[in-house]
């Protein structure tokens, strides 16, 4: 189609200033434009503020996790620090410490430059301070990302990668102890710094699972089989093992799908029980960083044993089907004698191995284990009364229990 000719009366310019006339903007309305638009733009700013805010807060672990390992790879400069090396201690709790008393005599007797604690409590918003510690030195370290956990899921392993992300965010903690709410320091804070210090390798329990058949086929090919490995929970890391850790999102999602626990046996679930106790049972905190360190390549780089004493009790009733449990210490079976005891182990014997791992630190035959696992209140005070992790003031530790009901 032609345009027509610009000539011959003008037609199309008359078109055109009327078109341009009426949609010229009168002078009032200008002036309602201009200040209607900043007011727009603010309330457009404010509305991103605030949603941002909420992902903020309402982001979760693994996102958590996420941004501090960006942010820690991301950084243009070397992670450098003046002083000491630092042992992180990381407490996974189910709400406070219940034997805050014994670690606060511990880290009373070290050097504040050479430690750090983090908490990571499953009651979110817990807060350590002084009306619910007796040990100043776990006062606001508790985890503002914390998270429920549930035995044998794997929400026990996001809480121990944001206890390691916390703490991967000082570059002078070196070493990182992850402890229950029920562990204790069986020697002074000196010894195991010394001791920890002296070894260039990681303390992790590792060993192969060829007898409870917690593989489960479906994680091949993101977990071979023969990189399959079993062990205790209570790791001892160095820094770079710490950082494989945490970036790690590639197992850690085949670990949620496929590591899983069999529900226990419920009476009142009927036959339905039966259906239950034939799905794949997987406990993922007994089996996560072992697996991972052996799909990296990394077992050449670890004591392959773990420094945290457990003594396991198999139920006297063999039909119970409900396996071993850790015994609970008291008062009376956590004497002097018990804790020398422990102290003079020094190999432990790996049965699906036929392996018995003596225990070195830099190539020192030195005991095998730090620290203990569950134990009470009452065996708990009875260590510190026989001055185990340093002198011991009954006066200090009354007046304590008397402000701390």
């Amino acid at each position: 189609m032609s345009l027509p000719p610009l000539g011959g009366g003008g037609r199309l310019r008359i078109m055109t200033r009327k078109i341009f006339q009426a949609q010229a903007v009168p002078p009032h309305r200008r002036f309602s434009m201009c200040w209607k638009l900043p007011v727009l733009l603010s309330l457009c700013l404010s509305l991103l503020t605030i949603f941002n805010l909420h992902l903020y807060y309402s982001s979760s672990a693994a996102d958590t996790v996420r941004i501090s390992a960006a942010r820690r790879r991301m950084s243009p400069f070397p992670l450098s620090f003046r002083g000491p090396p630092k042992i992180a201690f990381l407490f996974l709790v189910r709400r406070d410490v219940p034997l805050d008393f014994l670690w606060g005599a511990f880290f009373d007797g070290a050097d504040v430059a050479k430690f750090s604690v983090f908490v990571h409590s499953s009651t979110p918003g817990f807060q350590f301070d002084e009306s619910t510690s007796k040990s100043r030195h776990l006062y606001g370290r508790q985890l503002n990302a914390s998270i429920q956990v549930a035995w044998g899921e794997s929400s026990m392993l996001e809480a121990e990668k944001l206890l390691l992300s916390a703490a991967l965010d000082d570059p002078a903690n070196q070493r990182f102890v992850l402890l229950s709410d029920s562990c204790v320091p069986l020697y002074n804070f000196s010894y195991i710094y010394n001791y920890l210090m002296a070894s260039p390798r990681s303390f992790v329990d590792s060993f192969l699972d060829t007898k409870e058949g917690r593989y489960n086929q479906k994680m091949s090919p993101v977990i071979p089989m023969e990189k399959w490995r079993k062990g205790s929970q209570w790791i001892t890391l160095i820094r770079s093992h710490a950082e494989v850790v945490v970036d790690d999102d590639f197992v850690l999602a085949a670990f949620k799908k496929y590591c899983k626990r069999r529900p226990p046996v419920d009476v009142s679930k009927g036959k339905l029980n039966w259906k239950l106790q034939q799905q794949h049972n997987c406990i993922p905190d007994e089996h996560y960083v072992q697996t991972l360190l052996a799909m990296k390549d990394l077992e050449q780089e670890l004591e392959r044993r773990t420094v945290t004493y457990t003594e396991w009790n198999q139920p006297a009733n063999k039909m119970e089907n409900t396996g071993w449990h850790p015994t609970t210490f008291t008062y009376a079976s956590a004497g002097p004698k018990k804790i020398k005891a422990i102290k003079e182990i020094n190999h432990v014997y790996y049965e699906t191995e036929y392996r018995n791992e003596w225990c070195h630190t830099n190539a020192t035959l030195v005991p095998c284990f730090l620290f203990g696992r569950k134990f009470s209140r009452g065996a708990a005070m009875r260590i510190l009364s026989e001055g185990v992790v340093g002198p011991f003031d009954a006066s200090a530790l009354l007046l304590s229990t008397m402000t701390h009901p």
